[in-house]
């Protein structure tokens, strides 16, 4: 039977750039939390590895066999002869929402529940920095540059809406941009402390830069914050932005508010940390 994973959207809560190591890599400190929604990954047993992909944004990748879902699939090329996989692609592509690590992600879980093998050495960061939280698909503090992670449960259940206008940002541009690499880290969590008025603290520092190369960010933040959105910010390296609402009705009455807006923009109701 063909096995199918949930390669959940990807979100920044927020972003601290705190330093660059001497081969170019960044710093990082994020919280990073997953919400209800993805692409979807199916895969079967075949004599050779395969990738179709269809969903709303299929059109927006490149050729397959460049695509993180084969590079993953073929580490386990010495458990199986192949697979037959398919990508349901729902999340638009290069957004800032780790679709491209998320789908590794879940064809890696998925690979591990068909051949019955355990996970590859350092099959995380060898595909793409996201793709080792993207593996724990939980709330989590990720820092380094992306593998030390750290669960957090107080992180769950948002309702939120998340917008993206379908401009495409380079992240090798926003972190040139970015006029200053070693930022402060995240605050220390405190026993007992208001998650919400703990994450108003805080900032994403690739935001600002973003919106030298994309000034609909602006217009996406403000359309969450009219919308009610108690808490607006870009997430990762944008240009999707999101909103955190007290309910779940409110987050539904703000996306079909944006959406009649903005037609041409990509909107969801989601929960994140669910």
């Amino acid at each position: 039977m063909p096995i199918s994973e949930l390669a959940q959207a990807k979100i920044n809560l927020c972003l601290h750039v705190t330093g660059q190591r001497a081969d170019g890599n960044h710093l990082l400190d994020s919280i990073v939390v997953f919400a209800d929604i993805g692409d979807v990954i199916t895969v079967k047993p075949s004599d050779a590895f395969t990738l179709e992909i269809d969903g709303f944004f299929a059109g927006d990748l490149g050729p397959n066999d460049d695509n993180l879902v084969m590079q993953a699939a073929r580490l386990f090329s010495n458990n199986c002869k192949g697979a037959a996989i398919t990508l349901t692609k729902d999340l638009p592509v290069a957004s800032g929402i780790g679709g491209g690590s998320a789908d590794a992600a879940a064809t890696i879980r998925a690979m591990v529940r068909m051949t019955g093998a355990a996970l590859p050495d350092d099959v995380g960061l060898s595909l793409g920095a996201d793709v080792p939280v993207c593996l724990q698909s939980k709330s989590c503090q990720m820092q380094g540059i992306g593998e030390q992670i750290k669960l957090l449960p107080e992180f769950s259940n948002y309702a939120a809406v998340l917008v993206c206008p379908k401009v495409t940002v380079a992240t090798s541009d926003i972190f040139k941009a970015l006029e200053n690499k070693t930022n402060s880290p995240i605050d220390t969590i405190e026993n007992g402390q208001d998650m919400d008025v703990f994450l108003s603290m805080q900032r994403n520092d690739l935001e600002k830069p973003a919106i030298q190369f994309a000034r609909e960010i602006t217009e996406c933040l403000t359309a969450l914050k009219q919308s009610g959105g108690f808490m607006v910010r870009m997430s990762g390296s944008g240009a999707t932005c999101f909103g955190l609402f007290k309910s779940q009705k409110q987050a539904t009455n703000a996306a079909a508010n944006i959406t009649y807006n903005n037609p041409d923009w990509w909107v969801q109701a989601c929960i994140l940390g669910a």
